[in-house]
């Protein structure tokens, strides 16, 4: 996987803020161990379906965006948006300004999270939303298994897509018309999608995390729970590790890890500062990625050669304890086991 470069201005934007708020897509015990996860919200009571048949709730939109696709560091988190199709405009757009987070500063994703998730505001009575946490670990080992097994970062986005997706359907949401941000190819992504989804309206297009105000808030439910989530990891390494969590008795501040990103240069410092020779970092970093295979080939990490598996992988345990000799007999196992038996005439 290529690391994905970044301005200084997009890093700002992209580094958690120390009070981010967290919300309740944060599985703690999950994160810390380095576990992928799927967290719903409940569907608001106004979009449930009368009975069994969804067609005949509300008809919704729901947008799809993903946060921390190109980051060493920290989870892929997808997220996905729905509401009534009528209040799209006006109550994302209009009403609370949403906008593509890599836009919005960390505080204001911040403050409308946090308003999506207090009860009584009119974005929780009218929307619900759900993310899909692709853990580090699981990220870099998916990608780094053997020829012919790969299951590559694009094919993971999918499956996590169509997933969300799924699990939203499965509620009782009347799910309408759905938009997809996508920063590969439009049209491809698009027909998979319609596929497992003939009946929904699908637009899969670039940028559509500022076209769309149901992605824009897709968006920002996956950046505040991945700035969440790196928030937690920091705190649960540096902990491990026993470096303090607050500054200087002057105040000053320590550095951390940053965005998470291979241009942060706080990123960098932090892997360097925190390899392990044989082992690297933890389940908060993503090995597949250059800048960790390059650190652990440069910088001092441990070469292991494991041994190269023997063709004949049938042997028995009994071979260990006969001589070629033996072997060669059509003697049983448990005889040989104890010796060769002796025959009548030795007495």
């Amino acid at each position: 996987m290529e690391d994905t470069p970044m301005d200084e201005g997009n890093v700002a934007l992209e580094t958690p803020v120390a009070d981010v708020f967290v919300p309740p897509s944060i599985h703690r015990e999950e994160t810390i161990r380095g576990e992928s996860y799927t967290h719903f919200s409940p569907v608001p009571p106004s979009l449930q379906a009368s009975d069994s048949d969804p067609s005949t709730g509300v008809p919704c939109v729901l947008g799809v965006d993903e946060a921390g696709r190109g980051p060493v560091l920290g989870p892929m988190v997808y997220g996905v948006f729905y509401l009534p199709i009528p209040e799209s405009e006006p109550l994302l757009k209009s009403t609370h300004h949403f906008d593509d987070s890599k836009v919005l500063t960390p505080a204001v994703r911040s403050s409308l999270m946090e308003t999506l998730c207090t009860a009584g505001t009119d974005l929780h009575r009218t929307c619900g939303w759900a993310v899909s946490s692709l853990s580090a670990r699981d990220i870099g080992a998916n990608m780094m298994r053997p020829a012919g097994a790969t299951y590559n970062l694009n094919a993971q986005a999918m499956d996590a897509t169509a997933a969300l997706i799924q699990g939203v359907m499965a509620r009782g949401v009347n799910v309408r018309e759905i938009y997809v941000d996508t920063i590969g190819q439009p049209a491809a992504y698009q027909k998979r999608l319609e596929r497992i989804f003939p009946t929904v309206q699908i637009t899969v297009a670039k940028k559509a995390d500022s076209l769309y105000p149901c992605v824009s808030a897709a968006s920002v439910c996956a950046k505040v729970t991945r700035d969440a989530a790196l928030e937690v990891l920091y705190e649960a390494r540096s902990r491990t590790s026993g470096t303090k969590l607050t500054g200087e008795d002057d105040g000053s501040e320590l550095p951390t890890w940053g965005s998470g990103y291979p241009s942060d240069a706080r990123c960098v410092a932090w892997l360097k500062q925190n390899m392990h020779p044989l082992f690297g970092w933890g389940s908060e970093c993503r090995f597949s990625w250059g800048t960790a295979k390059d650190m652990l080939e440069t910088k001092g990490g441990v070469k292991v050669d494991w041994p190269t598996d023997d063709d004949d992988s049938t042997s028995r345990l009994t071979d260990f304890f006969v001589s070629n000799g033996d072997r060669e007999k059509d003697a049983d196992e448990l005889g040989t086991w104890f010796g060769t038996p002796a025959g009548l005439e030795a007495f």
